[in-house]
């Protein structure tokens, strides 16, 4: 069965229609263009901010009049990463979908479910001339996945809605009705290049086949980072042995887990020969201790012919591998005030040598406003210690539970009348856009809900086939119990 052939079928073409269109954050231009398209073929009015967030309004069906204005929002960038064997082009390319039994994965690149799936929703009920609804205002924001540049300059007057449905969180049973802010961290480090020795040899270390995932819903997961395995493994042989580093470079995107990591090394013969078992035994040693949740990592040493010209110095190398290994990564803080959820976390998601410079990106998150600046000030003590150029920057605030919510009423009660059992209600450690939102429509009711997506900014990306069958049925649901105006 193909993607299109799948039920209901209007999520899933609308999904698919918008699949073919290249949409990474920062280069918006054709699905902007796409999503303007879409509105004015409706006859509904559509209309651009400033900064590129589309608006596209739908008048209230027959007796929804007295219905309070709905929001629906979703972001139109996604993340584009794929395997390194993979051969792609997201500049100029469609995502790749293709049904694996209860999923709908794409080959070897992200799937685009997040927030796709939430994208299509809106145009399915934008699209439809049966479903009962209140005024609809679809707000499409840009450049969530590296900044929310579409949430913070947002022109609020474009909308008038008191309730807001995010469509972004990607677990069918939970509504989520808080998230964590976050800060950007970027350092760079000038080092001293060496020269290469004569009869130094080159070769190369990969580390592929990671989960890698979200840095905020998966950061709990105790996944491998492979800039810090890598780190490991240099460590490890520099115990022994003058290895150099000509090269490195490991992670892709800010907010994913690094999954990848290639370098490339010099050293004398006699040290590489000797390196290979020390070699052998961290890594296997790595293996074993993520042998349950990386099962299909791999760390390989290859030979290189090519010798490069230059390394780092011996003394800066030591400063960038004790730094490396110094970096906060991971779980930071868990919240005291609901269970099992992460409260604060850094993630190292980059890690560049080369020509002089070594280069770090990580993004640090918290459900409060103090650990998100406590763990941002720890990464710039460590880099400030090294001599480094540290730049924080992306700050966006992140959203406070009200308990007071009118929505999530009416949520609660058509989920447990629909389905027969209550909804997990939390707060998730993601960056949803709901924090700025909410800065920019005073008052406004807001709540997030969608279907079941796994393994989101990575190419093991995946939505659950039933979960959006699910989802779509609720929506409608939910959309035809909207309270009242005040």
């Amino acid at each position: 069965m193909k993607t299109r052939e799948l039920e209901p079928s209007v999520i899933w073409n609308h999904f698919e229609d918008l699949n073919a269109i290249p949409r990474p954050s920062k280069k918006e231009g054709r699905v902007i263009q796409f999503m303007l398209d879409f509105g004015k073929s409706l006859g509904l009015s559509t209309e651009k901010d400033a900064v590129g967030n589309v608006i596209i309004k739908k008048p209230a069906t027959q007796g929804m009049e007295n219905r309070e204005t709905v929001i629906l929002q979703s972001h139109i960038d996604m993340v584009h990463q794929k395997n390194a064997t993979t051969e792609f082009d997201f500049d100029s390319e469609g995502i790749r979908s293709y049904v694996d039994g209860e999923w709908v994965k794409a080959d070897g690149t992200t799937l685009g479910a997040d927030n796709g799936m939430g994208v299509a929703s809106a145009m399915a009920v934008l699209s439809s001339d049966s479903i009962k609804h209140p005024a609809i205002e679809a707000l499409f924001t840009i450049d969530e996945e590296t900044g929310m540049t579409g949430a913070k300059e947002l022109d609020g007057s474009f909308l008038s809605g008191k309730i807001l449905l995010n469509l972004d969180t990607e677990d069918d049973d939970e509504f989520s009705v808080g998230c964590a802010g976050g800060i950007d961290t970027n350092t760079k480090y000038n080092y001293t290049e060496e020269l290469v020795p004569a009869g130094f040899i080159a070769f190369s270390i990969q580390i592929n086949g990671l989960k890698g995932g979200h840095s905020g819903m998966d950061i709990n997961a105790g996944r491998g980072n492979a800039n810090l395995w890598m780190n490991r493994v240099i460590y490890a042989l520099n115990k022994c042995r003058d290895v150099r580093i000509a090269e490195l470079e490991g992670g892709s995107l800010r907010n994913a887990i690094p999954r990848e990591s290639l370098g490339l090394f010099v050293c004398s013969k006699e040290d590489f020969d000797a390196i290979r078992p020390v070699f052998e035994e961290i890594t296997t040693e790595i293996c074993a201790e993520f042998s349950r949740i990386e099962p299909t990592a791999q760390i390989a040493m290859e030979y290189v012919e090519a010798t490069p010209a230059k390394m780092v110095s011996k003394g800066d190398q030591t400063k960038i591998v004790n730094t490396l290994y110094a970096t906060p990564n991971g779980v930071w803080e868990m919240s005291e005030k609901i269970d099992g959820l992460v409260e604060t976390s850094s993630s190292l998601a980059k890690v560049i040598v080369r020509k002089g410079e070594f280069i770090t990106q990580s993004l640090q998150r918290s459900m409060i406003e103090s650990g998100k600046h406590d763990v941002a000030n720890a990464l710039r003590a460590v880099y400030t210690l090294l001599g480094a150029e540290v730049v924080q920057g992306g700050d966006y605030p992140g959203w406070a539970p009200n308990p007071q919510s009118r929505i999530l009423k009416v949520l609660e009660d058509k989920y447990t009348s629909l389905f027969n059992e209550a909804p997990k209600v939390a707060a998730c450690h993601a960056g949803l856009e709901c924090g700025i939102l909410g800065e920019h429509l005073p008052g406004c009711d807001m709540i997030s809900f969608g279907p079941t997506i796994r393994n989101p900014h990575s190419p093991d990306e995946k939505v659950n086939i039933q979960s959006v069958q699910k989802f779509w049925h609720f929506l409608q649901a939910v959309l035809e119990d909207i309270p009242v105006k005040k």
